[in-house]
């Protein structure tokens, strides 16, 4: 039998990927301060993603879930969240038109400000200091002084995800995200590439639709669908004192939600079964996100399932495989095998990043672009034999014009990488990586959509 849930229920259970915080009692004064703070998002958002993402589950719809690696308070700024946002929606516009189906729209942002890291230490020329955790927990900076956790940043994450939060509200209900503005999304140094111009291409043939439209009587006036879009915010919770902070009771149907985001995630590295996270994501009503690497066995897979979605509620639960692009197709199988045949309603998204990190020779840390793009093919080549369904991606980008991932049609060389490497922590597609990724969905979803229509022709 499982044991009570209460926000607190985690608290003395193990814990791994945690700051060492040097003072309890500051971190417990901020706690109680971020307790009496506004809900960031609210429970009825939440539901609502919920019940998008069933329709993911069923095959009727994708996850787009993407943003940047670690959010930082230096790099804040409009500019930023609205190159981020724009990006996302090329992405969407390019696989609705290509797949034809809604695209369920999911960033990594207003929230995203801490990381796991593989040491809880760092040494530089013989100096040994706490590892950077991110914006949340410490600074990058390789000093004593940054490197000491500090809980007041917490509050600081907070008041940056409130701003945020209300851009990207108004971005996505006050017009920006119309598709007349399609062409406008198109960024300066993107519109310039091979990427640019397909995408142009599209949204040339998209405003002869909407042209079509607008004389049958469908315009953004009479159309909210064409004015507005849904977006929904996530992030890894992994400082549970944040999350369990922001967690609140719904006044409408008394059930936990954490506020602090819409959707949650757990970690490859915190995914433990008895550990803090997996009890405390447990409790709450929002859609959850569970990383699965190769290491994690199928039987472990279904005992987490059936820890964190014990109702089998389609749409609750989305299973982010990070595999690698040499190893999804012999790594994955297993866990969808395990899930089908326990009948469990999960959501299955692939994250093509994490599994796909290397060291250039230059000492950068970067991910070929080729190696993401194999992990995505392998990702449905494994969904299209086993007969179900690839329910979205999770990716790392940024609407700059950076230049962190090998490759690409930008041909970017391990010597482009110190052009424009400003990742605080995991490289991130750009603009033209991340669009090269959504034009090879698209046909991936396309593929599948004829082998539908080939199979019901045939019956």
């Amino acid at each position: 039998m499982a044991r009570e849930w209460n926000p607190e229920s985690w608290r003395g259970l193990p814990i791994l990927q945690q700051p060492t915080w040097p003072d309890r009692a500051a971190l417990g004064r901020v706690e109680a301060q971020l307790k009496r703070f506004p809900p960031l998002v609210f429970a009825g958002e939440a539901r609502n993603l919920k019940a998008r993402l069933a329709q993911v589950c069923d095959g009727k719809a994708f996850l787009l879930q993407g943003g940047d690696c670690a959010e930082s308070f230096a790099e804040f700024h409009p500019d930023n969240i609205r190159d981020m946002f724009r990006v996302l929606l090329q992405m969407a516009v390019v696989l609705t038109y290509g797949a034809k189906r809604p695209i369920v729209k999911v960033g990594r942002l207003a929230g995203q400000f801490s990381k796991p890291r593989s040491g809880d230490t760092e040494t530089i020329n013989s100096v040994t200091l706490p590892a950077y955790r991110g914006d949340m927990v410490n600074g990058i900076e390789f000093t004593a002084e940054a490197r000491t956790p500090d809980p007041q940043r917490l509050a600081q994450a907070y008041n940056q995800s409130a701003a945020t939060l209300n851009l990207i509200r108004a971005f996505a209900q006050g017009g920006f995200a119309d598709l007349h503005r399609v062409h406008r999304w198109n960024l300066g140094f993107v519109s310039k590439s091979a990427q640019g111009t397909r995408y142009e291409d599209l949204a040339n043939r998209l405003t002869e639709t909407l042209d079509f439209m607008a004389a049958c009587g469908l315009t953004s006036e009479t159309t909210p669908q064409l004015r507005e879009t849904e977006f929904y915010t996530s992030h890894e919770a992994l400082i549970l004192e944040y999350e369990q902070a922001l967690t609140r009771i719904d006044s409408t149907s008394g059930d936990w939600y954490d506020c602090s985001a819409h959707m949650l995630w757990i970690g490859d590295r915190t995914r433990q079964p008895g550990g803090a996270h997996v009890e405390f994501l447990r409790g709450v009503k929002n859609p959850i996100g569970l990383k699965a690497g190769p290491s994690l066995p199928p039987d472990e897979l279904i005992r987490l399932i059936d820890t964190l979605n014990p109702e089998n509620e389609p749409g609750r639960l989305v299973i982010i495989a990070r595999m690698g692009a040499e190893k999804v197709e012999a790594g994955l199988p297993p866990l969808v095998r395990a899930v089908t045949r326990e009948g469990r309603n999960v959501v299955w998204a692939c994250d093509p990043m994490h599994g796909n990190t290397i060291k250039s020779s230059n000492g950068y840390k970067t991910r070929p672009v080729d190696r993401i793009l194999a992990e995505v093919r392998g990702f449905f080549a494994v969904h299209r034999g086993l007969g179900t369904h690839p329910g979205g991606v999770h990716f790392e980008m940024t609407g700059q014009d950076v230049t962190e991932c090998l490759g690409g049609a930008q041909a970017i060389t391990e010597e482009n990488l110190s052009d424009r490497y400003h990742t605080h922590c995991d490289p991130r597609l750009n603009a033209q990586q991340a669009l090269e990724l959504a034009f090879l969905i698209a046909e991936q979803l396309n593929a599948e959509r004829a082998e539908e229509r080939r199979l019901q022709s045939a019956s």
